[in-house]
């Protein structure tokens, strides 16, 4: 991708609602943070997959998590 094309595809993005701005600005800075980070986009993604359920109240039962616990050995 050429600078022009980036600088093309950055002056649609701002014409886009604000949260889709929100969300593609949390994307490019988390894969920013890949320079210096080993946080992959997909455990990223991963980990606000899991946030997301949280909010909507969906929990693993504590029957669930025993057999994880006795699975891993802790």
């Amino acid at each position: 991708m050429t600078k022009d094309q980036i600088t093309a595809v950055l002056e649609r993005v701002r014409a886009w609602p604000e949260e889709r701005q929100a969300y593609a600005a949390e994307i490019l800075l988390v894969i920013e943070a890949q320079d210096v980070s080993p946080l992959r986009v997909d455990e990223w993604q991963a980990i606000q997959e899991g946030n997301a359920e949280a909010e909507r109240g969906e929990f693993v039962s504590d029957a669930e998590m025993a057999a994880f616990y006795k699975r891993h050995g802790l």
